[in-house]
């Protein structure tokens, strides 16, 4: 038996045409018969994404010699067989394949000059010529779009004449796109495409997360981690090594270390070696020294604000002439860490005017006598993160080094250093960093929230730190697949809130325990006549499809607590449901008195009506039986965004945009269960919503339980 194997993610150039002639000898001739399979593959051998099994045993495994071997039916002949195979198998097929415009321009304006007075390539039937040449065009988009753009009028013509006048032919391309969109249809589902084609990954992958120890992980960082790791350990096989660019001492703490390596721990991300720039100050001091020596870089003691403007203006600094010596004697003074050496900075002499204003001799190195936290009174003089990074992740052997995009502008930089110091250069590949609406990511502006109040510290649940997020109840699993969904594409968004934690509801909702809450604010006292006189407990599940869970003591008894907006809804006699128990019909609702609160509801007189179908009734209500179990005080805490603007620009003034209000606690009881679910637990109050507990009770204290967005309406951070 014959069959054709198509690469379905391969070239339609050139599998196209191939598909087109099969077809119609299927169709038009009764003796052959030549199966069809689709391979979700690039090539389905070392170089050509077709190949042909012949019947006689023969293997075919190149578009050309395909082409040849269809030929040698005469169905596909027509009335000039030299002509015809001139254009199918003599390269002007393969001549259309390529996908830039200047390679293919030549045979389409050929094509066009010969197609003039013509219906037809060759004679006045229908041929193969037309079928293979119709299929290249048709299979590259560069070629297709200026068919359909009509640049070529008698191509245009000729192109739709055959599409028309041979109505099979749409189904045999539809096939050909079906394959390949049922394959990103697949890919559509796992999330983002991580095919982004790094160069030199043959040679190994190394990688690389360079944290500053200055703060708390936040949801930026947590993508770049996840990247580095996925690329690094999943899809390559390699080595990430994460190091901490402690550079300035100014602003990091071990304690902001250890919370990273704790928090990477927490995602998942087990670097495969932890290293600081710390441990190669020596080698970056002297690759400074190297570059004075070489005229390459010089000291200043500009005044900040003076050398901004300088910069930005393109003027060169007044120093920048300096001798070698003189450039080696004021770094000299810097590393004493003197009087003399905190006036001095040195700059890289790279350019004056660049337009890109990250090329004007940027700083590389700064004084600072404050002591390291790692390093000790050792160094006075600290590089900066755009001199150590290059030329550590030379040293470390990293292969490709992952930046967010905002780094892009100073990716010239990054080379021109590994050039001047003649060192291996690794590629670069950027990657759109994560934001979110009315949220912050900026280290500094988030320090601002922590120094004065604003917020309770780095895990507050307001906060997009790592901590923070898993406080308000983000699951680890759910936030690796959200930021490995988002993948490493370029494209800047400004992402909501919502489809994060709607991620999150998928990892809760099956092993959070149910419970019952009822506000106690105007909260309802109702009688349920019809129920036993004496109080007692029945054990439910604690999850109505998950068994595993166990179960929980639900406790009966003649009155029972009811929230108050549930009692407003309800109607004379109408017939509900308690959740857990059963129907009742409403018998007697009692108001306030007070003319101001006339609506306010102050007692329910129930009737049990069990053998009511629960299946009937609009209202199923929560409530909480008053006697035969400790009702357990909790506040339910609900949060707001810290910004009132979905994205703040660089202009506007942070504290201009500040939520009045972000924190709203209600005060509420809960079950008798409640009181042995232990602190960081996820549970569903039921009508209430998914919650973590953030303080366990305890006698005299009451829980405390933050809401956990679901991804729903005010989702707020």
């Amino acid at each position: 038996m014959t069959a054709l194997t198509v690469a379905s993610k391969g070239n339609q150039a050139i599998t196209l045409p191939v598909l087109l002639l099969v077809h119609y000898l299927n169709g038009n001739d009764q003796d052959v018969n030549i199966s069809i399979e689709f391979q979700d593959v690039e090539a389905v051998n070392e170089k050509t994404p077709i190949k042909l099994d012949w019947r006689d045993g023969e293997v075919l495994q190149s578009a050309a010699s395909i082409h040849a071997k269809l030929m040698e039916n005469k169905t596909l002949h027509g009335q000039d067989r030299q002509a015809v195979n001139e254009w199918v198998t003599g390269g002007r097929v393969g001549n259309l394949a390529p996908t830039d415009f200047k390679s293919i321009e030549g045979p389409l304006l050929e094509l066009d000059h010969h197609l003039t007075l013509r219906s037809y390539i060759v004679g006045y039937t229908l041929t193969a010529a037309d079928l293979a040449i119709w299929g290249a065009i048709r299979g590259n988009k560069v070629a297709y779009a200026a068919v359909k753009k009509g640049a070529m009028i008698n191509v245009s013509r000729w192109f739709k004449w055959i599409e028309e006048t041979n109505d099979w032919i749409a189904p045999v391309v539809q096939s050909l796109n079906a394959h390949a969109q049922e394959r990103k249809n697949a890919k559509s589902k796992e999330g983002a495409s991580y095919d982004i084609a790094l160069p030199d990954t043959d040679k190994g992958v190394v990688t690389r997360f360079p944290p500053e120890p200055s703060g708390y992980l936040h949801i930026g960082h947590a993508k770049a981690a996840l990247l580095n790791d996925y690329f690094a350990h999943e899809m390559y096989k390699g080595t990430m090594i994460c190091r901490f660019d402690d550079t300035n001492p100014s602003k990091e703490k071990e304690e902001f270390q250890q919370s990273i390596v704790e928090d990477l721990a927490l995602m998942g991300i087990k670097p495969d070696k932890t290293s600081h720039t710390s441990d190669y100050f020596q080698e970056i001091y002297d690759q400074c020294v190297t570059l004075l020596k070489a005229g390459k870089a010089y000291a200043d003691d500009t005044e900040r604000e003076t050398m901004q403007h300088q910069r930005f203006d393109g003027i060169a600094s007044k120093r920048r002439d300096a001798t070698i010596e003189e450039n080696l004697a004021r770094f000299e003074e810097m590393k004493k860490g003197n009087e003399e050496g905190v006036r001095w900075c040195v700059r890289a002499k790279i350019s004056v005017d660049n337009p890109n204003k990250a090329m004007r001799d940027p700083v590389i190195y700064r004084c600072n006598p404050q002591r390291h936290h790692r390093t000790g009174e050792k160094w006075k003089v600290y590089p900066t993160y755009d001199f150590a990074c290059p030329i550590v992740d030379s040293m470390e052997g990293i292969t490709h080094a992952l930046r967010t995009i905002e780094y892009r502008d100073r990716n010239p930089q990054y080379y021109w250093m590994l050039d001047a110091l003649d060192l291996r250069k690794p590629n670069i590949w950027d990657f759109a960093r994560m934001n979110f609406v009315r949220t912050l990511l900026s280290k500094r502006k988030l320090t601002k929230f922590v120094d004065t109040g604003h917020v309770w510290g780095w895990d507050d649940p307001r906060f997009p730190t790592i901590r923070g997020i898993r406080r308000r109840g983000m699951t680890i699993d759910a936030l690796r697949e959200f930021i490995l969904k988002q993948g490493p594409s370029r494209n800047i968004v400004n992402l909501d809130w919502t489809l994060f934690w709607a991620t999150n509801k998928k990892y809760i909702d099956p092993i959070a325990p149910r419970h019952t809450a009822v506000v106690l604010e105007n909260a309802v006292t109702a009688t349920v006549n019809g129920a036993r006189q004496a109080p007692y407990t029945e054990d439910k599940p604690k999850h109505g499809k998950n068994p595993e869970l166990g179960t929980k003591k639900v406790a009966y008894s003649p009155e029972i607590l009811i929230d108050q907006t549930d009692a407003q809804s309800f109607v004379q006699d109408e017939e509900i449901t308690l959740m857990n128990w059963g129907n009742a019909i409403v018998r007697k609702i009692t108001h306030s008195l007070n003319p101001l609160h006339l609506s306010l509801v102050t007692s329910l007189d129930l009737e049990l009506h069990l053998q009511g179908d629960v299946k009937t009734t609009k209202q199923k209500i929560t409530w909480l039986a008053k006697s035969g179990q400790e009702l357990i005080p909790v506040d339910l805490v609900d949060f707001d965004f810290l910004i009132t603007k979905d994205k703040l620009e660089e202009e506007d003034n942070v504290d201009d945009f500040l939520t009045p209000k972000t924190e709203f606690r209600t005060k509420a009881v809960a079950d008798g269960n409640l009181a042995g679910v232990q602190e960081g637990k996820v549970l569903q109050f039921e009508r209430k919503g998914y919650f973590r507990l953030d303080r366990a009770f305890r006698h005299g204290e009451s829980a405390v339980a933050f809401c956990i967005p679901t991804g729903k309406v005010n989702a707020g951070k």
